[in-house]
């Protein structure tokens, strides 16, 4: 599909609210097969969404002791992880420490998530994660660890608020560039748009 249908595609599904405010944009080298393009997703135009770009307000992470090290990122703990720490230790490990454990065991492999996300996306084709939005359900869309189909499937029409609001402590633990959006999804709906 040529990438002014494919931007057509993707811009029908904007929601009513972020319509005219989100915008994909895609660069080609014809006459240099070897240089890749570039891809870029503006809000209100300016641009948010470019890996490489070191302008932007989104935080790209490069190791997993950035992540560690980060204060804004906020990994919520439940009662089964400080119990299953509990049982492996045989009760040995003092209550306060158990938090302690399960947090930097989760941010350990949220961490890892991130890296993984981040490096798949600087080696994946903007054109192909399009088309694989394109033809895939919202469902798979929002589950996905692909950062991109998280992105087109926030600011899609077919996301409901109650279902956006269900999403809150998942949104927690995806890459700060799908909290953007998300947060920006959110504020449409603050605004009396969808």
């Amino acid at each position: 599909m040529a990438w002014s249908k494919m931007k057509q595609s993707l811009e029908s599904f904007l929601s009513p609210a972020l319509s005219g405010r989100v915008e994909y944009t895609a660069t080609s080298y014809r006459y240099l097969p070897d240089k890749a393009g570039r891809s870029y997703i503006k809000v209100d135009k300016k641009y948010v969404f470019n890996m490489k770009d070191t302008t932007t307000s989104i935080k790209w992470y490069e190791t997993e002791q950035e992540i560690k090290n980060d204060p804004e990122v906020q990994i919520p703990i439940n009662s089964e992880e400080i119990e299953k720490i509990r049982k492996d230790s045989q009760g040995k490990i003092p209550e306060d420490r158990l938090i302690v454990i399960a947090r930097s065991r989760k941010i350990s492999e949220y961490a890892k998530e991130i890296l993984s996300a981040q490096s798949a996306l600087s080696k994946s084709d903007f054109e192909s994660e399009a088309n694989r939005f394109l033809a895939s359900s919202i469902e798979e869309s929002l589950e996905s660890k692909d950062i991109l189909l998280n992105i087109f499937a926030l600011v899609d029409r077919r996301v409901g608020k109650k279902r956006l609001l269900n999403m809150a402590e998942k949104m927690k633990l995806k890459h700060p560039i799908v909290q953007y959006f998300y947060e920006l999804r959110l504020s449409s709906f603050d605004k009396g748009n969808s």
